[in-house]
């Protein structure tokens, strides 16, 4: 093989792969019915599909073709990612002159087109100008032609390479400690009440009570009602649910992400109960509804990685039990929403291995700390 057989547009096409894979973070995609084209996903970006299309395309019937399945595969991109709005920019190297460019390049903010013959056509694009302005100082390589092709082509294997490392020690099955330690912990406990006889004492003095907790400032109830049961059934369905959705999110985040999640969970769960209820209440749903909040907010930024499951059982086992909560007597309901929007948040604060950046952790912690300041706020000095 020699330098002769790659030509400018495949050179344009592997510097632009180099560019958006190995700089931007994008990865591949695999559409079906997408031929000689190629799809890169980053939904992190504004612009969150890009798309270089190597076919010819050579009158306007021909494109106005290609314009209705790209956006009817966009469609079903955006059900799969479960993303409401999503940009795409579609990088042509092969139109032919009967294709009436600037017809098909109307101003639209969802699909922007580019048509490149060279590089020069790509760097002087408005779209590229505004959203990928690095692209230039990325474009520049030493070598030529076919050695050109080869370093390319390895710098991104070996990028896919370090994407497929990250993806196997997030999702890779870890030993489950703080879950058991947690789960001995409540039944170790509802066990003491009950052959003691003190279940009723343990009730009356470390569940989460509103008018002791502000008169009396006994704020150690918010946390050690969680940890209180009042049956067997109530005892067995909570370590059930801990069991399922703790040992995942003491997988993904690590210990002392899921330690901290659910500890902050449980307080926010019962802060909220305090301040909207006076009944007492006892049980550790608040935190487990909190460790949903932590899975919904990692299936969102995975949910390319988990494909449907995070629509087709993550979201609808936690709006399920929010709909019993709601519905069946003697559910703290506001512990459950509380814990759910505590644990969201907090989960932004802790943050995801190889997602988050350094701001979105801080913006995290700032909610957080809103959130429960204007809790402690409601629930304890105002109320």
């Amino acid at each position: 093989m020699n330098a002769e057989i790659i030509n400018d547009r495949d050179l344009i096409t592997m510097k632009l792969l180099y560019y958006f894979i190995k700089i931007k973070n994008y990865n591949p995609v695999i559409v079906q019915g997408a031929k000689n084209e190629i799809w890169l996903e980053n939904l992190s970006e504004d612009i969150k599909i890009v798309r270089i299309v190597n076919n010819y395309i050579h009158n306007n019937e021909q494109m106005e073709f290609d314009k209705f399945k790209t956006k009817r595969l966009v469609s079903k991109i955006k059900k799969k990612t479960f993303s409401l709005k999503m940009q795409v920019l579609n990088i042509f190297t092969d139109l032919g002159e009967n294709v009436d460019f600037q017809k098909t390049n109307q101003d639209d903010k969802t699909y922007k087109y580019i048509n490149i013959k060279e590089t020069d056509d790509l760097l002087n694009n408005q779209v590229i100008q505004t959203n990928f302005s690095d692209l230039k100082n990325n474009l520049e390589f030493k070598e030529e032609g076919f050695s050109l092709f080869l370093k390319i082509t390895n710098e991104i294997n070996e990028k896919n390479r370090e994407e497929a490392i990250k993806n196997d020690d997030i999702f890779a099955p870890k030993k489950i400690i703080v879950t058991y330690v947690i789960i001995g912990l409540l039944v170790l406990i509802y066990l003491l009440g009950l052959f003691t006889n003190n279940q009723d004492n343990f009730i009356n003095m470390f569940a989460v009570y509103g008018p002791f907790i502000r008169k009396y400032h006994e704020y150690y109830r918010l946390l050690t009602g969680t940890l209180l049961h009042g049956g067997l059934f109530h005892l067995l369905s909570n370590c059930y649910a801990l069991y399922i959705i703790g040992s995942q999110i003491e997988s993904f985040y690590g210990k002392s992400k899921y330690l901290i999640i659910y500890l902050f969970s449980a307080i926010t769960g019962s802060l909220l109960s305090i301040t909207l209820s006076n009944n007492a209440s006892i049980g550790a749903s608040g935190a487990i509804f909190g460790l949903m909040g932590a899975l919904l907010y990692f299936g969102y930024y995975y949910r390319v990685y988990i494909g449907s499951t995070w629509k087709q059982r993550i979201l609808p086992v936690i709006l399920l039990n929010l709909v019993i909560g709601l519905i069946v007597p003697g559910i703290d309901y506001f512990a459950h929403i509380g814990g759910l929007i505590g644990g969201v948040l907090i989960s932004m604060a802790v943050g995801l291995k190889y997602k988050h950046k350094k701001v979105e952790n801080i913006n995290g912690v700032i909610l957080s700390l809103i959130f429960l300041v204007f809790l402690i706020y409601l629930g304890i000095f105002l109320k």
